[in-house]
């Protein structure tokens, strides 16, 4: 699966991704509302659609049920409701709205989307009282009409309580891009392990789905919308323990501090080729693909291309066909 950027040209996009060889789209909480452009990528047919991720807290549950319904009759079934906490200063400051205890909120907010399925798909009365959300009345009036396929809940994590919560109850997780392969095999996966066991799953219950930065050379030979990108994510606090595992976690205050200072452009510079080529899949389409598959082979059960702008249609089927062959 990769990108869409926004809604303007979301259907021309679509198409040329399909026809590119991708199996799917998934769109992000950037400057563009994260269910649009899928609302008119469904007009395309024939590729899965995924919001990787609508950010959740600000969202009511019945307004994420009727979303992901209304995607989920929209694309035939092909639709997964991606979900992701953001961090406190994002949800706070931003937002405007409560970040308190973010793992059991996110626990919560599941256990209330598949509440609310369960009554629109059976008709039994809706009776949900967690701990951060109460849904206690549903009518017909405001009950979807059409049948709709189950809809898959992927959560986005990457700190372990998180990522294990995420493993005992969602149907996927989304590994962030910020990553790297010792990190999932090392930190990610063992805490999925944790997860699974504490709640009496197997492996096979659960998707695993990272999500990889990637970079072709003949648009940009030196990478730096990838290395801003990486020093944007780098500069946060939560993701300090991916650059920990590599020795480099003195980086993320330095970064932290020229953010603050508003220095976008030299926070890149200071992403060296090291960094660089472990966090991101980066050159040729060949050495792209290499580095996914170096990366996910084994663990993953698809994956995610996300581009810090969009790469050339052409350069991505080159990606695909080497990532197929």
């Amino acid at each position: 699966m990769t990108a869409l950027f926004g809604p303007i040209d979301a259907v021309e996009r679509a198409r040329a991704l399909r026809e590119a060889g991708a199996a799917g789209v998934f769109t992000f909480e950037g400057p563009h509302d994260v269910f649009t452009p899928l609302t008119l990528a469904s007009t395309v047919g024939g590729l899965d659609l995924m919001t990787n991720v609508a950010i959740a807290f600000p969202r009511n549950p019945i307004h994420l049920a009727h979303q992901a319904v209304d995607h989920q009759l929209l694309s035939g079934g092909r639709f997964t409701l991606g979900l992701g906490t953001q961090i406190r200063t994002q949800i706070e400051k931003r937002y405007g709205t409560d970040f308190d205890r973010p793992v059991a909120r996110m626990r919560d907010l599941v256990g209330a989307l598949r509440a609310i399925f369960h009554t629109w798909s059976t008709g039994d009365r809706l009776a949900y009282r967690g701990e951060f959300y109460r849904h206690t009345l549903m009518t017909p009036t405001f009950t979807p009409r059409a049948p709709f396929d189950p809809i898959p809940i992927y959560v986005g994590a990457l700190g372990p309580r998180l990522t294990r919560m995420t493993a005992e109850v969602a149907d996927g997780l989304l590994v962030m891009p910020f990553g790297s392969r010792r990190f999932l095999t090392e930190v990610t996966m063992p805490n999925v392990a944790e997860g699974l066991a504490a709640a009496g799953r197997t492996r096979a219950d659960l998707a695993v789905v990272p999500e990889i930065i990637v970079s072709v050379a003949d648009q940009d030979p030196d990478h730096m919308s990838a290395r801003r990108l990486l020093a944007f994510y780098g500069s946060t606090p939560a993701y300090r323990p991916v650059l920990e595992v590599h020795g480099w976690g003195d980086l993320q205050p330095e970064l932290n501090a020229l953010s603050k200072q508003g220095r976008w452009e030299d926070m890149g510079r200071l992403i060296d080729d090291d960094v660089l080529h472990t966090i991101a899949a980066c050159g040729t389409p060949a050495d792209v693909a290499k580095h996914i598959r170096d990366r996910v082979d084994g663990v993953s059960d698809r994956i995610c291309l996300y581009q810090p702008g969009p790469i050339a249609v052409n350069s991505l089927a080159e990606i695909v066909d080497a990532l197929r062959g």
